[in-house]
């Protein structure tokens, strides 16, 4: 069995529920910061008896900070989706996840297909909806909760009003307008990309218009500029066929994932009315998440973490991940000059990785030019991040924040409410440490990477995805 003292404590379950905690506080988190940290990420790592086999696949646990005054209260809850309950009471896995297919008579698993049943699970992020709070993933559905106390409170369709079968779980906020934007994806005989823009109180959303792509390309996330959006379409994606095919012989999105017969693209389009401006290509690649996209003469920079190859997907796999030697994959922080015109995009490497989460000051600078970059940053001899780095793009310049044997997680930027420079505020991010079996919250100088403060959680936490700061300082979200 895996050692506790080590990375793998970062992949294991936490069946431990907290409903409400006061943390103790080391150091001292800023007299302005005040609000909720909501995070969310695996929880429970097996169905039953079954091991989960992909990262994306475990069960969702929200984490919850509250920051008022220098005190930090702490709760964490699994959210109750469908597919959590039928692992609780049946010990099973209910639809086809990432990695792992339903352990279902081959009649319902292909009742599924032809119903384009997806999982329930929402274990990447989360999002707000006027006054409603909801956990997501890649899917048609969002399970809403109760930000005090974590409880799952209903369900939301996201595809309601759209043709799509799913939306992205990365979502721009844009607080002039008041809206999301956002790309809802079907499957078919063709694969459909549709961008549409959402009211902030999740109202009726207006589709601006449809991607259509012979083959499957997978997309992750996408940028913004002031005029554009930036839809950057991977060089790689889904054998449709053998994902369909799956019903029958239990293939999943996992064994589905390949490469395309297509370079890396950058769509480019009109942020107001969807039309195509550009397209611009460039050497396969694989992208999940971008740092920012700004216009500058007659281009579009768009900055992201990019990949060589379908590994950031299939390297990924819990198997590897835990393994003593992990193959993974390499991601750096890439800028990419995207012409209007069209044409060939070219790349320049701004710090090479293993690097991933990248987040920028996203209520002053995302769509403009940006100086600072964070990100998690991993020395190679782990399959979870060891540093956080902070990069300035102008420069080059490299800042980092490490403390021996911890593994942190995505450095949130939340800034101070009368900053006058980039990086006046802190971040936040959830640090394990495998040695204590315990995690624990800390907050750093934003500008200079200097810890201030640190909250110790009564236990360890799973590593998780992303999270978002809701306080009177950003109302809005604090990160794509």
């Amino acid at each position: 069995m895996n050692d506790h003292r080590d990375h793998r404590a970062g992949l294991r379950t936490q069946r431990e529920e907290i409903d409400d905690a006061r943390l103790p506080v080391s150091g001292a988190f800023p007299d302005w910061l005040s609000g909720d940290l909501i995070g969310n990420g695996p929880g429970q790592f097996e169905a039953g008896d079954t091991e989960l086999r992909h990262w994306f696949d475990p069960f969702a646990m929200l984490r919850r900070f509250r920051i008022d005054d220098g005190e930090v209260r702490y709760a964490n809850r699994f959210v109750r989706s469908r597919d959590y309950a039928y692992a609780r009471e049946r010990g099973g896995v209910r639809t086809p996840f990432p990695g792992t297919p339903p352990d279902r008579p081959v009649w319902t698993r292909l009742r599924q297909v032809l119903d384009g049943t997806f999982p329930d699970n929402p274990v990447i992020g989360v999002q707000r909806f006027g006054d409603e709070y909801a956990a997501v993933t890649e899917s048609p559905t969002a399970l809403t909760f109760d930000p005090d106390t974590l409880e799952t409170t209903g369900r939301i369709d996201l595809t309601a009003g759209l043709d799509c079968d799913l939306t992205l779980a990365h979502v721009h906020y844009d607080p002039d307008a008041e809206e999301f934007l956002n790309l809802g994806v079907s499957y078919g005989r063709d694969t459909v990309y549709t961008l549409f823009k959402r009211p902030k109180d999740g109202g009726t959303p207006t589709a601006l218009t449809r991607l259509r792509f012979d083959e499957a390309p997978y997309i992750h996330s996408f940028a913004v500029t002031d005029r554009h959006v930036v839809v950057t379409v991977n060089a790689y994606g889904l054998d449709t066929a053998r994902l369909l095919r799956g019903a029958v012989t239990e293939e999943t999105f996992l064994d589905a994932f390949r490469p395309l017969s297509a370079p890396l693209r950058f769509v480019v389009l009109d942020r107001s009315t969807g039309e195509r401006v550009a397209t611009a290509s460039a050497p396969p690649a694989f992208v999940y998440h971008h740092a920012n996209a700004f216009e500058r003469d007659g281009e579009i920079v768009v900055d992201l973490v990019a990949f060589d190859d379908e590994r950031a997907v299939t390297g990924l796999a819990l198997s590897n991940l835990r393994s003593d030697e992990p193959d993974l994959p390499r991601g750096d922080l890439c800028r990419y000059a995207v012409p209007l015109s069209g044409g060939e995009a070219e790349r320049e490497t701004l710090h090479r990785g293993p690097v991933e989460f990248p987040v920028i000051n996203y209520r002053a600078v995302n769509g403009e030019p940006h100086r600072y970059v964070y990100l998690a940053e991993t020395d190679g001899a782990s399959s979870l991040p060891t540093d956080i780095t902070k990069v300035d793009v102008e420069t080059g310049t490299v800042r980092r924040w490490r403390e021996s044997g911890t593994h942190p997680g995505e450095p949130l930027f939340v800034p101070a409410p009368d900053g006058d420079d980039e990086d006046d505020g802190v971040l936040l991010s959830v640090v394990l440490d495998p040695e204590a079996d315990r995690s624990r919250l800390v907050c750093l100088d934003a500008g200079t990477l200097d810890e201030v403060g640190r909250a110790e959680l009564p236990h360890r936490l799973p590593f998780g995805f992303h999270g978002q700061f809701y306080g009177l300082s950003t109302p809005g979200r604090s990160m794509a």
